[in-house]
């Protein structure tokens, strides 16, 4: 009858388990690879040779989608742009034309959606400059009024006589037009966020 002992125990502390002879100098080995296999390399690591390895450093970050900043100074200059264009419109026309106001919230709420991303501020932002593209291009456009009656410069009206253009727009300002302008408003705010979404 045989009786169950455990293993008898190696002198010295050894460990019966580990792999390998004990190393030397307190530094791990490396493991040696099959043959035919190059080791796995860490992130970094040359190439054999010193070769420049490209695949051994970590792909770059993603940049974040958009560029807020971009975004806010070519809606301000679309707001400028719309702007002229309405004043163009208004001379034309000789009286405002409330849809042209949502254009001009459009046109600001496209550039910010498309170039800025969805950062949550941009649609805020898309709000005073649309109201600001509308004001300056109403201005604009009874400036180039007055400018064509009085037989004078558009810069000079604006320059010298703001006060008057500034005037004549409160007088002419009436309960559909400051409804045009809360609708250019909500259009830039929306159509920042809508862009912004399917981009």
């Amino acid at each position: 009858m045989s009786a169950n002992y455990p293993p008898p125990q190696p002198q010295g502390g050894q460990n019966p388990y580990a792999a390998g002879p004990p190393q030397q100098g307190g530094y791990p080995q490396q493991p040696q690879a099959p043959y035919g296999q190059q080791p796995q390399q860490g992130w970094g690591a040359p190439q054999p040779g010193g070769a420049f390895n490209p695949g051994g450093y970590p792909p770059p970050m993603a940049s974040a989608r958009g560029n807020p900043g971009l975004a806010v100074g070519v809606a301000f200059v679309a707001a400028l742009v719309a702007a002229l264009l309405y004043g163009l419109i208004i001379k034309g026309t000789k009286h405002e034309i409330g849809y042209a106001a949502l254009a001009v919230g459009a046109i600001v709420g496209f550039a910010l959606g498309k170039l800025g991303g969805r950062n949550p501020a941009l649609p805020v932002i898309g709000i005073p400059l649309a109201l600001f593209g509308v004001y300056a291009g109403q201005i604009f456009g009874l400036a180039l009024i007055a400018a064509s009656v009085n037989d004078v410069g558009v810069m000079t009206v604006l320059t010298d006589h703001y006060s008057f253009v500034q005037d004549a727009w409160k007088e002419s300002m009436d309960a559909k037009d400051i409804l045009f302008f809360g609708i250019a408003g909500l259009e830039g705010f929306l159509v920042t966020k809508r862009v912004a979404a399917s981009s």
